[in-house]
């Protein structure tokens, strides 16, 4: 496989699943589309443990002091999410999306614009696109993007139905984006040592989480608050092994 497979796959998903929401129609049940998410919500929980138990690769056990590496994810969230909250991430997406749809579809009439819009701005603003872009830049694995598609086939299954072919063109910003946070993981990945990424899909992994709890409408976490921890992570890592 090649850096980027993952989001490749992704744009794959949207237009596949645009294509058969437009033949579908409005004849999947809500019943239906709600048992999918909470598989998908099921298999999220198993991603998020899959990556949370890079908290006792060799790696970190290695180098840094026991306990620590607990430590370093818990000071990493902490903070992350106290940056976010002061930075309003979570609120400013919120916003920005809002503010991107009025723009782009002023009347609210047009289905084509208002499928563009929206499901452009459901696929790209979610942390999955920024870990899962990373983790496959990386190349530590695409399982995350690779969740992501499936979420945004069934997703653009459901949004297409009723607004069209609109949908299937969002998957053109989508790459643009996720493209980007490839480039950004790859070159942490030249930078970063083992025990530092470690550190980060660690972290990314209580992300996860949170995003199963929110699908399987168990807690609403503002993942986007969050953000600022997988940047944390490695400097707490590094820090941490100097002490």
């Amino acid at each position: 496989m090649f850096v980027g497979i993952g989001t490749v796959i992704n744009v794959i998903a949207i237009i596949s699943g645009a294509a058969l929401g437009v033949l579908l129609g409005n004849k999947m049940s809500e019943k239906t589309r709600s048992l999918a998410m909470d598989v998908l919500g099921a298999i999220t929980l198993i991603a998020a443990a899959g990556a949370i138990k890079a908290l006792w690769d060799q790696d970190l056990i290695q180098f840094l002091p026991d306990g620590a590496p607990l430590l370093v994810v818990l000071a990493s969230l902490l903070l992350g999410g106290l940056l976010g909250s002061l930075l309003k991430i979570e609120e400013r997406l919120e916003v920005m999306g809002t503010g991107l749809k009025k723009r782009f579809d002023k009347d609210g009439k047009s289905p084509f614009v208002e499928g563009f819009v929206s499901a452009s701005l459901l696929f790209v603003i979610g942390p999955l696109a920024i870990l899962g872009s990373i983790s496959d830049g990386m190349s530590t694995g695409i399982e995350q993007l690779t969740l992501k598609s499936i979420l945004d086939f069934f997703t653009s299954i459901a949004f297409a139905a009723a607004l069209g072919w609109g949908v299937a063109l969002s998957a053109l910003p989508v790459g643009i984006y996720q493209f980007a946070w490839t480039g950004v993981g790859f070159g942490l990945g030249a930078i970063l040592e083992p025990y530092q990424v470690s550190a980060m899909t660690a972290t990314g992994g209580v992300l996860l989480l949170g995003i199963a709890l929110k699908l399987l409408n168990i807690k609403k976490i503002a993942i986007g608050n969050l953000l600022p921890a997988l940047a944390l992570a490695p400097l707490f890592a590094l820090l941490a092994r100097a002490i």
